[in-house]
């Protein structure tokens, strides 16, 4: 049973990357290229999605606690990657191009429902039946960096024959999830978290009125909010390197998806890594990898340089989310988990990138890409450097987890 649950979430992952990244990773050229976007405006549909996606996370987070292991947020989101498509071609693309706030204004509540938040729901899902079955969250997740990849590698040669093909590539997809979904079932007789005193909405008020908790929240927020911001107009900077944008979106494809394909080894390596250094040593290395690669590519200067370190970006990853996943679960009330991570770790990106997006985006119109990068490097620097000093001890176990830990052992015994 644990195998076969394993395979049919692990699949569920693939598809949904495969749905999102099919489409997600030639966003900013689609809006560049074919809606003629400015950075500026780029950056304010971003800051959109974040804002709509902090708003619907603690709902989202609320609800995933409060119904357990029932599927209906899953079906939910499902349905939303089945009109992917029609929507992008017939809703989201005309009112860019008639009336931009208000296309930019649906179109994040929409992609935010679906994939910026919708996403954490999906991980955090899994990663409770990781814990009923007892398997790495690491190697369930690589198999949607997997997807993630096979999707860019496809949507690479796609976007340049027809770019309305990557939403109904997407939109195909969902048809799978559909199938995986509806043959899922998932014992909750096993699940310890489940079976303890339901959460409330005082838990949930309790939980941020600890330090340890704005504090991890902080770091997210100079860290790898930073660093996602920094990544979201990367594609149309790539692309500008090379003698034409046909042969930059390609080139970024095949590049793209060579380093989701890592990112999926990544995924199975991570767990390793973080049991070994600790899921605080591994935030830090996350923190320092990505300080790295923002200030390399200020530096760089040709396509290949570039290429070699944006590869950084499937090491990163891995061991952040596993460390994020670890660090929550091992610090804080397991029950609150999906609580803890779509306000902590996923609104703190989402708050900051609401903040920096159109910041962001006007430093590229303005100063150009090289020197924002290298100013973004050092505040992400400055942050993980911050973090190494507050975030809680690997070898230390908080006051509000040590009575969750002598029940644990009370009822061993």
């Amino acid at each position: 049973m644990k195998n076969l649950i394993y395979w049919k979430l692990s699949a569920f992952f693939f598809v949904y990357f495969f749905s999102w990244l099919v489409f997600f990773a030639f966003l900013p050229i689609w809006f560049g290229q074919k809606i003629q976007l400015t950075g500026m405006q780029i950056g304010t549909i971003y800051a959109g999605n974040a804002i709509f996606s902090m708003v619907l996370q603690p709902f989202y987070g609320y609800l995933s606690d409060k119904i357990g292991m029932k599927r209906y947020l899953l079906f939910f989101i499902v349905i939303l990657v089945a009109l992917t498509g029609p929507f992008f071609v017939f809703v989201y693309e005309p009112l860019l191009k008639n009336n931009f706030y208000v296309g930019a204004v649906i179109g994040s509540f929409v992609l935010s429902l679906a994939y910026y938040a919708g996403v954490a729901v999906i991980e955090s899902f899994i990663e409770k039946c990781v814990r009923i079955y007892n398997f790495e969250f690491g190697r369930a997740r690589g198999w949607g960096s997997l997807g993630a990849g096979v999707g860019v590698f496809c949507a690479g040669r796609a976007f340049n024959y027809d770019p309305d093909l990557i939403f109904w590539m997407a939109s195909c997809g969902a048809i799978v999830l559909l199938l995986i979904l509806l043959t899922v079932r998932i014992d909750e007789s096993k699940a310890d978290f489940i079976k303890s005193e339901p959460i409330n909405l005082a838990n949930v008020k309790h939980l941020f009125s600890i330090k340890d908790v704005w504090l991890f929240m902080i770091f997210i927020l100079g860290s790898a909010c930073v660093y996602g911001v920094f990544d979201q107009q990367f594609a149309i900077y790539y692309a500008s390197l090379f003698p034409t944008v046909e042969q930059g979106n390609e080139t970024f494809g095949y590049l793209n998806s060579l380093q989701i394909f890592l990112e999926a080894g990544g995924m199975c390596i991570a767990p390793f890594i973080v049991n070994k250094i600790g899921p605080k040593h591994g935030l830090i290395l996350a923190g320092s990898i990505m300080t790295f690669r923002m200030i390399g590519s200020g530096l760089a200067n040709d396509p290949i340089s570039i290429s070699i370190i944006k590869l950084l970006h499937a090491i990163e990853l891995s061991i952040l989310l596993v460390s994020v996943f670890k660090y929550l679960a091992k610090n804080f009330d397991t029950r609150l988990s999906s609580v803890l991570y779509l306000v902590g770790y996923q609104l703190s990106n989402q708050l900051g990138s609401a903040i920096l997006s159109p910041i962001v985006g006007n430093l590229y119109d303005t100063v150009g890409f090289k020197v924002a990068y290298l100013f973004l490097g050092a505040v992400v620097g400055v942050f993980t450097v911050f973090g190494a000093f507050v975030l809680i001890s690997d070898k230390r176990i908080p006051k509000e987890k040590q009575s969750e830990l002598k029940e644990y052992i009370q009822n061993e015994g």
